[in-house]
């Protein structure tokens, strides 16, 4: 049977909507619709701001600052790309734009890849208090990263998007991606290794980057 379009004439009941007619809807002012699909990806968005912020007073501006560009920017929403893709994009953004007003550590030098490949470390299954200090120190970590290489990391790691994806939500080319994560990741590993064993999450797994 053949999905009847969304009509104003015609309510659909919002639990009942998809994504894309969600989206429809809101195009079409439905306030109710807007809101809802707004609500689908909060989390993600304060998780990504978060972590591509730093601090959770930075990344509550952001997310704001955000969530306005999403609304402001829908109307615009022409479907070429994943609504998501779209989403990141205008959240990476006013994260980077957070960022440049408000930065507080310079930036440091990021050594040559010497074709080793890195692992992180996963902090998931450590206790509750070992999480809460390898985060804090991640977030330490993360922070003396350029800017364009930490928003690369977390989209990878937190996000789990494709390269491809990645380069579209931040405008580069794929390959461009590939060298920002690896090098993020190598000088993340490298700060790890050197780092007290208290304030170092156990070693052996995959890094969480979740915030």
């Amino acid at each position: 049977m053949t999905r009847q379009a969304f009509s104003p004439n015609r309510p659909t009941p919002l639990r009942a909507m998809d994504e894309p007619s969600l989206i429809a809807a809101a195009q079409d002012g439905d306030r109710r619709a807007l809101d809802r699909l707004l609500r689908l990806y909060e989390p993600q968005v304060h998780a990504l701001c978060r972590r591509i912020t730093g601090n959770d007073t930075d990344a509550h501006d952001a997310a704001q600052d955000a969530m306005i560009a999403v609304v402001r920017g829908l109307p615009r929403f022409d479907g070429r790309s994943r609504f998501s893709t779209w989403l990141y994009r205008v959240v990476t953004n006013a994260c980077l734009d957070e960022l440049r007003r408000r930065r507080r550590r310079p930036v440091v030098g990021l050594p040559e890849l010497d074709g080793t490949t890195v692992e992180l470390v996963d902090i998931r299954q450590e206790s509750v208090a070992d999480q809460v200090v390898g985060r804090s120190f991640i977030d330490e970590i993360l922070a003396d990263l350029p800017d364009a290489y930490r928003a690369a990391l977390v989209l990878r790691e937190l996000g789990q998007f494709e390269y491809a994806e990645i380069a579209e939500i931040l405008g580069v080319p794929t390959g461009t991606v590939r060298s920002r994560i690896a090098r993020g990741r190598a000088h993340l590993a490298g700060q790890l290794a050197r780092a007290p064993s208290t304030v170092r999450p156990a070693s052996g797994r995959q890094l969480a980057l979740a915030g």
